[in-house]
């Protein structure tokens, strides 16, 4: 996992609904940045998309800017396409950015593991969080909430420390294209 206490790293990537570049500028100034690595098909994110949508909208207008990125090959998963992903977009109501990363440079530079996965920067671009949204999971009959990514965004937004104690995010492996698998799995 990504350490805590790294910088947030540049990237320039497609957003799906709108076809124009996204990379960390577009979110300077912003006293929190959020980067969730999503997709279509994994059962852990349709579990949990609702929420994403909820807490976003929740902090609208607070400081905090939101990034979502796919890194799915699509060639052994078409859902995730980027014309599906718009679709997923749209369908869902998200109120964000939503990247493909076809390369999966940025997956593997942020050492992104699965879908859902989580990480949440300070206003100096420092990681201070990488975990999960809550404790459901799909079939263990708790709801979304978004508890533990709630606590972290409401942490940096008022200017305290996040609680170092996180778990680990859970969900779909990143689908690696054949042969891109990244070092950080050996």
């Amino acid at each position: 996992m990504m350490a805590l206490g790294t910088k947030a790293l540049e990237f320039s990537l497609p957003d799906v609904a709108s076809g124009k570049k996204v990379s960390l500028d577009d979110f300077s100034g912003k006293k929190a940045f959020l980067v969730m690595f999503i997709c279509r098909h994994c059962p852990y994110v349709k579990n949990v998309q609702a929420e994403i949508r909820k807490l976003t909208l929740d902090y609208k207008d607070k400081d905090l800017g939101v990034v979502a990125i796919s890194s799915n090959d699509i060639q052994n998963y078409p859902d995730d396409a980027p014309e599906s992903l718009k679709e997923q977009a749209q369908e869902v109501g998200f109120n964000f950015p939503y990247c493909y990363d076809e390369a999966q440079e940025v997956a593997k530079a942020y050492t992104a593991a699965c879908t859902p996965d989580f990480f949440l920067f300070d206003k100096e671009r420092t990681l201070v969080y990488r975990g999960q949204l809550d404790d459901s999971r799909p079939g263990n009959d708790i709801s979304p909430n978004g508890k533990d990514l709630r606590g972290a965004i409401d942490a940096v937004l008022a200017g305290k420390k996040v609680n170092s104690d996180q778990k680990p995010s859970t969900g779909c492996n990143i689908k690696w294209k054949p042969g891109n698998e990244p070092n950080y799995f050996n």
